[in-house]
C-alpha cells in the first residue's frame, strides 16, 4: 500500500512520491534551546519520529535522511544568559543535551543530521547576498530584510492567507527602516555584548527564519520531500522560509505536513493556569516515557491533543499488560492492518487499535514487531512495568538497589563520608522503603507507603549516573 499524507500546501491527501526511493529527504524544525523541552514541543517530536520509522521501514534505514535543527542564536537564549549570569555556550550546550534526554526518554529516535545554527552562519550570509542581488531583500540601517512585496504571487499560500489578512492577524514589529510592515529580518546588527558575526552588512546576527533555509538546502539539496512542524509554524516560519528559498531559486520542500497543538485537561496550556509542564516534569512525576509517547499517539496528529492524568493512566495499564505478554518474546511478522493504518496519513490510532486486537487475540509475537513500528515495547522504553505489579514492587529491582547500597556502604566505611549511603535511604524512605542494614547486607522491604513510580525514578536516576 502507497503512503498517504495530508499535504498542508494543497489542503489534499495525496499519494507520497519521494524523489529519489534510494535518498528519501525530511526536514522538522528543531527546538531553541534556553529552557526544557514542554510536553506541546514533544507533540512533533513524536509524530515525525513515527514517520521517520516508517519511511526507514518502507524505503530501508539507509535510504532515509531526517534533519532536525537546534537554533542555538537567539534573543530569548540572550535574554536567559543575562537574567542568569551564565554564558550563551554554557546555556546552549546544557539545554541542548537535557533536549536530547528527554526525546530519547519519550522513545524518539535521533535524527541523521541535527545541525547547529552557530555552524551555519556562512551558508545564511550567502543566501542573503543572493537574495539581495536578485532584487528580493534590502540592506537598511545595519539589518536585511527581506521583500515580501518582491514576491507577492507565493506568499501567503501555505497558510492560505492574503498579504492584508496577514498584516491584520499578526504583530508585525514596526520598525522605520521596514518598505513594509510584513518584511521581515534575515540579519540583524549586534552590540559588543551579543553573539556576532562579520558580515557585508556589518556585525551581526541571523534572524530566525534564514536559518532553517540555508541548513535544509545544505544539508537536503535544492528540493527535498518533506517539511514538517507544528501548525503554529506555519505562519511566519514556514512562509518566511519557502519565500526566501523559492526567490532564492530552490524547489525546497514538496510535502507540507503540520501537527495540531496539544491541551492539559481541555484548557490550552500555559503558566497563568498552572497547568503548564515539562516533558522532564512529568519523567520525574514517575510517568514512563514509553505512556507520554502512547498518549500522544492515540490521537491523529492532525487533531488537537488532550493530555490527561486519565489517559496517562489508562496507557500505563495497556502498556503494562501488553509488556507482560510479549515478555522473552521474539518479535514475529509484520502486521499488514497496523501499517496500513501508518501509511494512511500516520493514523497511529488506528494502528493502535489493530494493536489492542492482537493482544487480545493472544498473538503476542506479532503484537512485539508492530508496536515497534510505533517506538513503543523497545528494550529502550522497558523496565518501568516490572515495578507497577499488582503487590506493588518487583523484587529484581530491590535487589539491584540493595546490592547498590551495599556498595556505596562499603565506600562509605573506607572514606568515612556517608553522605551518599544518606541520600539514598531518603529516597528510598521516600518512596514507602524500609531500609534495614546489618552486617549480613541491606534489606528493602516495601510498607504500607510504597509508591511504586518513586522507585522507578530511583532506579532510572542510578541507570542514568552509571
Amino acid at each position: 500500500m502507497t503512503i498517504w499524507l495530508t499535504n498542508t500546501a494543497t489542503r489534499k491527501k495525496e499519494e507520497f512520491t519521494p524523489l529519489d526511493p534510494t535518498n528519501v529527504r525530511m526536514y522538522v524544525c528543531g527546538p531553541t534551546v534556553y529552557d526544557r523541552a514542554h510536553i506541546g514541543n514533544a507533540r512533533p517530536v513524536i509524530v515525525f519520529d513515527v514517520l521517520f520509522r516508517l519511511l526507514r521501514h518502507v524505503y530501508g534505514p539507509e535510504h532515509v535522511t531526517y534533519v532536525r535543527n537546534f537554533t542555538d542564536v537567539d534573543d530569548k537564549i540572550n535574554a536567559r544568559a543575562a537574567d542568569s549570569g551564565r554564558s550563551i555556550g554554557d546555556i546552549t550546550a546544557e539545554t541542548t543535551q537535557w533536549y536530547l534526554e528527554d526525546m530519547a526518554a519519550i522513545g524518539a529516535l535521533e535524527p541523521t543530521h541535527m545541525p547547529r545554527a552557530t555552524a551555519y552562519i556562512a551558508e545564511m550570509v550567502a543566501m542573503i547576498e543572493d537574495l539581495i542581488a536578485k532584487g528580493h531583500a534590502y540592506e537598511a540601517e545595519g539589518h536585511v530584510l527581506f521583500a515580501v512585496d518582491s514576491w507577492k504571487e507565493g506568499y501567503g499560500k501555505l497558510s492560505g492567507r492574503s498579504v492584508d489578512d496577514m498584516i491584520a492577524g499578526a504583530r508585525v514589529e514596526v520598525a522605520p527602516y521596514k518598505r513594509n510592515p510584513m518584511d521581515f529580518v534575515m540579519w540583524k546588527p549586534s552590540s559588543d555584548d551579543l553573539p556576532g558575526w562579520d558580515s557585508p552588512w556589518g556585525r551581526g546576527r541571523p534572524g530566525w527564519h534564514i536559518e532553517c533555509s540555508a541548513m535544509a538546502y545544505d544539508l537536503l539539496g535544492d528540493q527535498f520531500d518533506i517539511h514538517g512542524g507544528g501548525n503554529d509554524l506555519m505562519f511566519p516560519h514556514h512562509e518566511n522560509e519557502i519565500a526566501q528559498s523559492k526567490c532564492a531559486g530552490h524547489g525546497f520542500a514538496r510535502y507540507w505536513l503540520h501537527n495540531e497543538m496539544l491541551q492539559v485537561e481541555g484548557k490550552k496550556m500555559s503558566k497563568s493556569l498552572g497547568n503548564f509542564f515539562t516533558v522532564r516534569d512529568l519523567l520525574d512525576q514517575g510517568v514512563p516515557g514509553e505512556v507520554i509517547r502512547f498518549v500522544f499517539l492515540s490521537t491523529h496528529y492532525r487533531k488537537p491533543m488532550d493530555w490527561t492524568a486519565e489517559k496517562a493512566e489508562q496507557a500505563k495499564k495497556t502498556l503494562q499488560k501488553w509488556r507482560e505478554q510479549t515478555r522473552d518474546v521474539v518479535p514475529g511478522e509484520e502486521y499488514q492492518p497496523v501499517t496500513d493504518a501508518l501509511k494512511d496519513d500516520l493514523n497511529t490510532s488506528a494502528a493502535i487499535t489493530q494493536l489492542h486486537a492482537l493482544s487480545a487475540a493472544g498473538d503476542v509475537t506479532t503484537l512485539l514487531y508492530n508496536a515497534r513500528l510505533l517506538g513503543l515495547l523497545t528494550p529502550e522504553l522497558g523496565g518501568w512495568e516490572q515495578i507497577l505489579s499488582a503487590d506493588g514492587a518487583d523484587v529484581s529491582y530491590l535487589q539491584e538497589i540493595s546490592e547498590v547500597m551495599v556498595a556505596l556502604r562499603a565506600k562509605a566505611m573506607e572514606t568515612k563520608d556517608f553522605s551518599a549511603v544518606d541520600e539514598m535511604k531518603a529516597a528510598l524512605a521516600d518512596a514507602g522503603v524500609d531500609v534495614r542494614m546489618s552486617k549480613s547486607g541491606v534489606d528493602l522491604v516495601p510498607s504500607e507507603r510504597f509508591d511504586s513510580a518513586k522507585l522507578w525514578k530511583i532506579e532510572r536516576n542510578r541507570e542514568t549516573e552509571v
